[in-house]
């Protein structure tokens, strides 16, 4: 029976790693998914559309840059260069539509690059608010909702009811508690739901309708508590810095070799919301509330009720954590001016921490690997 359990846990993976790394539109939905830049998009209203929502999360460390260099520039960060190559090189030539988000200044000229090159796919800035502390910060989020909203209703060519949208937050409301379902596992028994296998099942929803992903979420759930493990005498530790560009599979995996990550905020666009969207009342507004009120912290968003270096705080004792992980991708200002405020603090209350510096095309990993293992060693011996 344990073999069983264990072989179909392994199939669910394998199909959750199997769709984390397709970057191609596949032919039956071409001209309906919606293609969207991190960290956070309003999925809820793509998939009320009977769209589908499709993370642009670059192309990682397999494919080679060979055009975008010649369309923008080569000193900012990876995903913009790889998501660019994707476009140019036709994995994403069947998106239906292409929306940015102004996180930083790489990001924002994101929608003007693909304009330039791929004008038929109607690109769109869906300009959300950096500063969620003023009075209007709700209302603006609101009316940006409502133009994508409309946007999509001409794409579809016909309207978005309130209902479609609420049931659309029944839907996701269900897949966050399964999210949050996960990440409770991976707190509490690293060795039991590994810091990879998370990543996927997370990374699974990015290119699935959001019914099938928390199907496969299920199914995990399901799986987990059979599966047979060993503790581990691993140090715990939590890794920040992936809210935007993602580290290679290779990172994460060279890390979890002698650590345990036990709390993180990859992929945070997809749990940005922490708790349920109320379906009573006006949907939009419910959504657009809960961006500003139901949100996580992050460093493309300046909340002064949400200080990041709290949030580092929370996260350590949440998780149970000894130590830190603070990375950053190459050329990415929000996520390094960050280091300082979090590493200023973690000196402070004499928090152990390691700083590492990433980019998605990494290949190699040797030199990272000794950095991680004298940290864990710091950490088991001092």
């Amino acid at each position: 029976m344990a073999v069983d359990i264990e072989s179909s846990l392994t199939d669910v993976l394998a199909r959750c790693h199997e769709l984390s790394m397709r970057q191609e539109i596949a032919e039956g939905e071409a001209n309906t998914a919606i293609g969207y830049f991190p960290v956070y998009f309003p999925e809820e209203i793509v998939h009320a559309a009977g769209l589908r929502p499709h993370a642009l999360l670059g192309g990682g460390n397999r494919i080679e840059v060979r055009y975008a260099d010649a369309r923008i520039g080569s000193f900012v960060c990876s995903i913009c260069r790889s998501t660019t190559e994707l476009g140019l090189n036709g994995s994403l030539k069947g998106l239906g539509g292409f929306f940015a988000q102004p996180i930083c200044d790489a990001a924002k000229h994101m929608a003007g690059v693909w304009g330039r090159n791929f004008p038929q796919q109607d690109p769109q800035i869906l300009a959300l608010p950096q500063n969620v502390n003023s009075p209007a910060a709700i209302r603006y989020v609101y009316d940006e909702y409502q133009r994508l909203r409309g946007i999509l209703a001409q794409k579809v060519g016909h309207d978005i009811s309130d209902e479609a949208i609420r049931a659309s937050l029944d839907v996701y409301n269900e897949n966050r508690r399964l999210q949050r379902a996960l990440y409770a596992i991976k707190r509490e028994d690293p060795a039991r739901l590994s810091s990879v296998e998370a990543y996927l099942l997370m990374r699974a929803g990015t290119r699935l309708r959001r019914e099938r992903h928390s199907e496969l979420l299920s199914a995990a759930l399901r799986l987990l508590p059979e599966r047979h493990v060993r503790p581990m005498d691993k140090p715990r530790v939590i890794f920040l810095g992936g809210f935007c560009e993602q580290p290679p599979l290779e990172m994460i995996e060279t890390i979890e070799d002698v650590c345990s990550i036990v709390d993180d905020d990859l992929l945070i666009g997809q749990r940005w919301i922490t708790e349920d969207v109320p379906v009573d009342g006006d949907p939009i507004w419910a959504l657009a509330e809960s961006y500003v009120q139901r949100s996580a912290a992050s460093p493309v968003q300046y909340d002064a009720r949400k200080p990041k270096e709290e949030m580092l705080m929370e996260m350590l004792r949440g998780a149970r954590a000894e130590a830190a992980i603070i990375t950053a991708a190459k050329f990415c200002e929000p996520g390094l001016d960050d280091q300082l405020a979090l590493s200023r603090r973690l000196d402070a209350e004499k928090v152990p921490y390691l700083i590492l510096e990433f980019e998605e095309k990494m290949t190699s990993f040797e030199q990272m690997a000794m950095q991680v293992e004298t940290f864990a060693e710091s950490l088991l011996f001092d």
